[in-house]
């Protein structure tokens, strides 16, 4: 008897919404003005769904009247703010594509995200810690110190006109540090000679598949590519995940996620604005305090977060202190959850129906959520089952075929989530989704009989070590089993013998100490001996990027040069 293929199409519980952005708001809107839509901490300002509505309009004018429309693409280089979520809607209501790019981003990362996606209009922040976007942005475009603006001329950006700067601490009074940049009250006037009904009428003209959102992958190897998502994609994944999470607008969602990533555009700000919840920013980047401050102060019913977070938030010194009872539910994704790491959260931060999500850039991003109603064992050791309305399939890495439940093998989707496709890159498109709309997500998986599906690792992560599939994703549960160990990563690195030998990467908790021998020792006991880790590190922290993922690449290139018998160099910032 054949055994049941791992393939599921899941609908037919809620139709897909069929509005744009822009729409689905101003319903939400007129149903609850009163509830609050936003609170920044950091900047210690409040806005109802009718003020939101005021100051998105008014920005959204001021676009037109300085020339914007539809499929113009306007970026924006900033923390976390309510100006990042002003433009976001803004551009929405005007059918303008934003393009977001990555706070944590260095001049050579933001001449590419600029040319690569042909930006016309950007608003950026003076500074993000030690990075200065104005010294950054002038030596990039010169012609900032001397074109008068509010139009420029840029040599090597053609496309872009206008740069528009604003400090979040008083935006309608920023300085303007060079005679070519805009300010955020000049481009709210621009929009004073607009017709009333001029911003209704461009509206209007939107339809639901126009692109509206250009976002980076998050570059763990090379040059990130850019994906473009329409008001469908993304609209219907908020609303879909809003859904599972219970989500409604008596809700209030703690974002410590940076806005800039779909997690935090997506998943945070647009799936609170499509039941008309709260979005809570405690702080500008992440800062484990002060997401523990903000919580307990507004009474979030919710937090998002990468794992990482959570363990930052579980281990800062002052934890025990503040009062998280009010916390109900949230979604951690972004990177592997490991089991003991989900528990405390359920047990120690109150978040009892806390959800393991899954997806990726390319698919809006959701795919997978676990639902408060599952076991513990689907809860803790599964992604969930995909979205309504969405397809997925597990295929042989060898000759494309659909595999039989249980048998690993390469994630792959279909459905209304799927990107429009990488901007500017037909070829990088039609190796992501292959010819029957299936994408691709370079992740290694098994989906059970009833559709859960559980992440096993990265396909390009496997380790093949004397002809063993070995998946890091299993020796990183066991390792942060024990109980000395606040994080780890697994990743292989080139050997002569057997081809790729084991290395892992370990941060104890403080005050902690272990020995390789001893860790060794406890893996040889819970596992098969070829799996255990011929090299073991212990580090302080991990490479990652600006949103918590681990960069194994960067550890990989670390452990090679000491086997080389180069220097060793395990120490990296949190952020790139």
């Amino acid at each position: 008897m054949n055994k049941q293929p791992s393939y599921l199409h899941r609908g037919g519980e809620a139709p897909l919404l069929g509005a744009t952005i822009p729409q689905h708001f101003a319903a939400v809107r007129a149903r609850y003005p009163n509830n609050e839509a936003v609170v920044s901490l950091p900047q210690q300002r409040r806005l109802t769904y009718g003020q939101l509505a005021m100051e998105v309009d008014r920005l959204a004018r001021g676009l037109l009247g300085l020339g914007f429309a539809k499929g113009d693409r306007i970026g924006i280089w900033s923390t976390n703010n309510i100006e990042w979520l002003l433009v976001q809607m803004a551009t929405a209501r005007i059918g303008a594509v934003l393009v977001n790019i990555n706070p944590a981003y260095r001049q050579r990362e933001l001449a590419y995200a600029l040319k690569k996606s042909q930006v016309q209009g950007l608003f950026l922040i003076p500074a993000f810690r030690k990075s200065d976007y104005v010294a950054m942005l002038l030596e990039l475009v010169p012609e900032l110190r001397s074109d008068p603006g509010p139009e420029i001329h840029a040599a090597e950006f053609p496309d872009l006109r206008l740069v528009v700067i604003y400090d979040p601490a008083d935006p309608e009074h920023s300085g303007r540090p060079a005679p070519g940049f805009s300010l955020w009250q000049e481009v709210l006037t621009a929009g004073g000679g607009l017709p009333f009904d001029g911003l209704d009428a461009a509206t209007a003209k939107l339809d639901r598949d126009d692109p509206i959102n250009i976002q980076y992958t998050s570059g763990t190897t090379g040059f990130p590519k850019a994906v473009v998502l329409t008001h469908h994609n993304i609209l219907n994944n908020a609303w879909f995940t809003a859904q599972a999470m219970g989500f409604g607008a008596a809700d209030r969602l703690c974002v410590p996620v940076p806005f800039y990533h779909c997690f935090g555009m997506v998943l945070a700000n647009l799936l609170c604005l499509s039941v008309g919840a709260s979005i809570v920013i405690p702080c500008d980047h992440f800062d484990p305090g002060l997401v523990l401050q903000g919580i307990e102060q507004e009474g979030c019913t919710a937090v998002h977060g990468v794992p990482t977070m959570f363990i930052a938030e579980l281990e800062h010194s002052g934890f025990a202190a503040f009062d998280l009872s009010s916390l109900r539910t949230g979604i951690m994704a972004g990177a592997p959850c490991p089991v003991a790491l989900m528990r405390r959260v359920m047990e120690e931060m109150h978040c009892r129906e806390i959800l393991i999500g899954y997806g990726q850039t390319e698919a809006s991003p959701i795919t997978h959520l676990t639902h408060a109603e599952d076991d513990l064992h689907r809860r803790t050791e599964t992604v969930g089952i995909n979205l309504p309305h969405q397809e997925v399939k597990v295929i042989s890495t060898g000759d494309g075929h659909t595999v039989p439940v249980g048998e690993v093998g390469e994630v792959c989707f279909r459905g209304y989530h799927l990107m429009r496709g990488y901007y500017g890159d037909a070829e990088a498109t039609r190796k992501a989704i292959d010819e029957q709309g299936w994408l691709h997500s370079g992740d290694l998986g098994c989906m059970e009989s009833d559709g859960y599906l559980r992440i096993t690792g990265r396909l390009k992560d496997m380790i093949i070590r004397g002809g063993e599939n070995i998946y890091p994703r299993e020796i990183e549960e066991l390792i942060f089993s024990h109980p000395q160990v606040a994080e780890a990563a697994v990743f292989g690195v080139p050997d002569d013998y057997y081809g790729e030998e084991i290395a892992a990467w370990v941060r104890l908790h403080a005050g902690e100490s272990m020995s390789e021998v001893a860790l060794r020792d406890f893996l040889r006991a819970n596992m098969a001996h070829f799996k255990v880790p011929r090299y073991i590190r212990f580090v302080e922290e991990f490479p990652m990027t600006v949103t918590g993922k681990l960069q194994k690449f960067r550890m990989r290139e670390a452990m090679e040069r000491e086997l080389r018998g180069d220097i060793r160099l395990f120490h990296f910032p949190h952020h790139p």
